[in-house]
């Protein structure tokens, strides 16, 4: 006749090395095979199972065991295994925070080297422009003033002031055509 669970876990202390083997001989093989169930992992199968033998045996003296030992060790098996799982997914919800976290530092320093980049190219494309033209570029789009503001400002026609323009965006769309992209995305966020 089988012995109650209490007693065989009873046993164990202290001479009852030799029951907690029998235990572990005897249901060691279903509970990796139930923990496999679980986790998919052969190798985190046999952990947990090996985790909760190493429990059992830590509070043999301690331990009141209502059910069977079999109903014990499966419950303590399926609930290692269920914060195993609950853990993989705290830890893989941490790693896509720290990979997010990443990409957006390496976005924004690569977006604060190209905007510079951007300032830079776009100071020495403007710095190449003729005067009459770099001068006319700058009043329309930095200080903000109409062709026709411009114009009367310089003693020239509105014509002059159109072609000018035209001109200074035709040298600067050539001289910025690698930044063209970031320009729009710039643009368009704005």
């Amino acid at each position: 006749m089988e012995q109650t669970s209490t007693a065989i876990i009873r046993t164990l202390a202290p001479k009852g090395v030799v029951a907690f083997e029998q235990l572990f001989k005897m249901h060691f093989r279903g509970l990796h095979a139930y923990a496999y169930t679980i986790v998919k992992d052969d190798a985190v199968a046999e952990d947990i199972v090996q985790n909760v033998f190493f429990k059992v045996w830590e509070k043999r003296e301690l331990l009141e065991i209502e059910s069977s030992h079999k109903a014990y060790l499966y419950k303590a098996v399926y609930h290692d295994s269920l914060n195993y799982l609950k853990h993989k997914k705290v830890k893989a919800a941490h790693a896509m925070h720290v990979v997010r976290q990443a990409n957006d530092k390496v976005e924004n320093t690569s977006g604060k080297v190209l905007t510079t980049e951007l300032k830079e190219r776009i100071h020495g494309a403007l710095n190449e422009l003729p005067e009459q033209c770099r001068t006319v570029f700058q009043m329309s789009r930095f200080e903000g003033l109409k062709y026709q503001e411009i114009a009367d400002e310089m003693g020239l026609s509105v014509k002059t002031i159109e072609n000018q323009m035209g001109k200074a965006l035709k040298l600067l769309r050539l001289k910025l055509v690698d930044f063209l992209p970031l320009i729009l995305l710039s643009l368009i966020s704005i």
